[in-house]
């Protein structure tokens, strides 16, 4: 019974904040078929969920009155409201956490050491879903709390510009990035977004410089999408992009690790079939298992063709070697 009445209260606010004009009547229809879909997923969880979403609707009625300003970095915000415990708690119902799994703990404890030295490292992986931070905070809880916090994504416009992202994304630390699929659109802010760009570029430098940094990037630029046959593939990764992290961590002035790392997440909150340019796709959340396996530190300069004398195929023999390395890893996943 309380659950109905909360479920009420829940449409009755939405479509509350749709007539006063606040909340555009799209971005509506995705947060209530996100809201549908994520009470079928935890239908055999304890409840809560629906003060969670109550939250959500203010949250994306803020964002859509007086959008959250990124700057080129973002440090997560935990005070007055809690942004980062906001977004665990969201995605942690939809973990099926009995069937997931943590592989790679040997180079985790590696990793934490060399950080607490004052060393840097860059993980470079492979990229699912919007919730893949959260999912990275909750699984690693139990073990290196600590760096589930502080771990730096390099992340795209969208997940900071989608007033439903947005909440989410303002409880983690981001580097705040136009991606190359979508820097021509529109093409008159082209040379902005560049210039942005080199901005958090050197935003990155200047992080490494200081040292103990956990960096997140994804160098496909992008989430993993199925094939044909259906079967979600590792998207390729940008040579151009693991060149420039490379020849920055070369002039860190701490020493600069580079890691694999592999996820698994699709499943949980899978993307838009088809890339599209307009904001506001649909989130389908479902209840699933979640995994990432943590790789050695990778030789950024020994690898399959690193003796080519073209830089342009070493640095493409390079990304398709470290691909290979997070492919290896996701493939011993159930």
């Amino acid at each position: 019974m309380e659950k109905n009445s909360t479920s009420n209260s829940f449409h009755s606010k939405l479509k509350e904040s749709v007539k006063e004009g606040v909340i555009p009547p799209k971005c509506a229809d995705n947060l209530e078929q996100f809201y549908v879909c994520y009470q079928q997923a935890t239908a055999s969880q304890e409840g809560g969920y629906e003060r969670l979403f109550l939250d959500l609707i203010e949250l994306i009625k803020q964002q859509c009155l007086e959008p959250f300003v990124f700057q080129p970095f973002h440090k997560h915000l935990r005070q007055p409201f809690d942004y980062y415990q906001f977004g665990i708690d969201l995605v942690k119902p939809l973990v099926d956490m009995p069937h997931s799994s943590l592989l790679g703990l040997d180079h985790l404890d590696r990793i934490a050491s060399s950080l607490e030295k004052g060393e840097n490292t860059i993980f470079l992986a492979n990229h699912q879903v919007e919730a893949d931070p959260q999912v990275i905070s909750i699984l690693l809880e139990n073990s290196y709390p600590r760096l589930g916090e502080e771990m730096i994504f390099v992340a795209g416009e969208r997940v900071i510009t989608d007033p439903m992202a947005a909440p989410f994304s303002m409880g983690r630390n981001l580097l705040c990035i136009f991606s190359k699929r979508y820097i021509d659109h529109p093409p008159e802010q082209k040379m902005k977004k560049q210039l942005h760009n080199k901005r958090t570029m050197e935003l990155m430098s200047e992080l490494l410089s200081e040292g103990g940094k956990a960096i997140y990037v994804a160098p496909s630029g992008g989430r993993d999408r199925p094939n044909a046959s259906g079967v979600v593939e590792i998207a390729p990764f940008d040579p151009q992009s693991i060149e420039m992290l490379y020849l920055m961590a070369e002039r860190a002035g701490h020493p600069t690790h580079f890691y694999s790392l592999a996820l698994k997440t699709y499943h949980l909150l899978p993307p838009p079939e088809t890339i599209q340019v307009e904001l506001g796709e649909a989130r389908i959340a479902t209840r699933a298992a979640v995994h990432l396996a943590f790789g050695p530190q990778i030789d950024m300069e020994h690898f399959p063709g690193s003796d080519s004398p073209d830089k342009h195929e070493r640095r493409s023999a390079r990304a398709t070697y470290i691909s290979n390395l997070v492919k290896k890893d996701y493939d011993r996943f159930p």
